[in-house]
């Protein structure tokens, strides 16, 4: 495949700058991202990251306040300990000792955006309650079809041998989405008692499609992004009686998966998340890290998917999912993640990232950092 010879420069400063000023409060103006806080600053942090910018960018007092505010966001209450998206909903009396109600429990993949965001700004995780977590992961486990709402039925029979994970320990969205975030938590932990792994596993085998990629839920259409949660997951989980890494994809289904995502490159360079939509700029990381998961990389047109990527850049700085739209910190961080698995060859210095862990999505160094310093010294009780 020949690169693109027109391949305009990656706007370096004009992307750190963005993320810089989201950092800065722009986008929490809004009172519908406040929702999400932890998780947009996870993806400016990780911009910040992926350019070598975090330390020019944020002053050393600026990103021990931001430390500082992660683990006000840790709280811990009888399903465990996790982390909230922010505290839009404290009450003006909390403090740490006291507990959630069931109105503001911990949230499942805001936790997985703060252990991350804590490493990345080199947190040494002293103040992390270790067994908390373990606690809050068992408790978002839950048998796949049962309800997780006490005032609601049960809506099918509950399949004893898969578990699915919901959002919050009390309810919320539980999908291949949640599930990988807690497969990410234990992985970080290296402590995968928070969850019984080998029912965990077959809840995502039940999410295959037959298109070849997988869906959020059993029977629903393969998505670009749960495809990257079920594969990442399964490459995670650790070896168990009866489940071994190469025995959890059948070889016909995993030449299924990569023949369909292989397909999800378009014209434009760009992937896209399902069959006939257009190419989105966030689906070059979730179906280009799906395919570096596979083995097979290589199979990536990586001057296409610069040159699809070149052209979602904001004139003013930060990359869109579309050329001509608005860009955002989301589509940022995942168009530059998946440019740090993809460079192109023969592109100028601008293009240069560093080396990205496509299991955990962090940089190899961040997570270096982390596989150092989560971990307990000593296994949770």
């Amino acid at each position: 495949m020949s690169d693109v010879p027109s391949l305009p420069r990656l706007n370096r400063s004009g992307h750190a700058k963005l993320a810089q000023l989201c950092l800065s409060g722009l986008p929490f103006s809004q009172i519908e991202v406040d929702s999400s806080r932890l998780a947009v600053i996870f993806y400016c942090l990780g911009t910040l990251d992926l350019l070598g910018a975090l330390e020019s960018r944020i002053p050393a007092t600026e990103r021990a306040r931001w430390r500082e505010w992660i683990w006000e966001q840790q709280t811990h209450g009888k399903y465990g300990t996790g982390f909230r998206p922010g505290p839009y909903m404290t009450p003006e009396d909390h403090t740490a000792e006291t507990e959630y109600t069931e109105y503001d429990v911990p949230h499942l993949i805001v936790t997985y955006t703060a252990l991350l965001s804590l490493a990345i700004l080199r947190d040494d995780f002293t103040k992390l309650d270790r067994s908390g977590i373990l606690k809050f992961v068992r408790s978002c486990q839950r048998d796949d079809g049962r309800s997780v709402t006490p005032s609601s039925p049960v809506v099918v029979e509950a399949n004893s041998h898969c578990c699915s994970f919901s959002a919050l320990p009390n309810g919320g969205e539980a999908d291949l989405r949640t599930a990988y975030c807690a497969f990410v938590i234990c992985s970080l932990l290296d402590d995968w008692s928070g969850m019984d792994v080998e029912r965990a596993i077959a809840y995502i085998q039940r999410c295959s499609s037959h298109e070849g990629g997988y869906g959020q839920t059993p029977d629903s259409e393969a998505l670009g992004g749960t495809t990257y949660c079920a594969l990442a997951s399964l490459k995670l989980a650790p070896t168990t009686s009866t489940s071994h890494q190469e025995s959890r994809i059948a070889p016909a289904a995993r030449l299924r998966t990569i023949r369909w995502l292989t397909a999800n490159q378009s014209s434009s360079g760009g992937f896209c998340g399902r069959a006939n939509k257009i190419a989105d700029a966030c689906y070059c990381f979730w179906c280009g890290a799906s395919l570096s998961i596979l083995g097979v990389g290589d199979f990536v047109d990586r001057a296409a998917l610069a040159s699809f990527l070149g052209q979602c850049q904001f004139k003013f700085g930060g990359i869109a999912k579309a050329p001509g739209e608005r860009a955002d910190p989301y589509h940022t961080y995942l168009s530059l993640a998946a440019l740090a698995i993809f460079r192109p060859s023969g592109a100028d210095e601008s293009w240069e990232l560093p080396q990205l862990d496509p299991l955990w999505n962090a940089t190899q160094e961040t997570a270096g950092w982390a596989r150092e310093h989560v971990p307990a010294n000593t296994p949770s009780s």
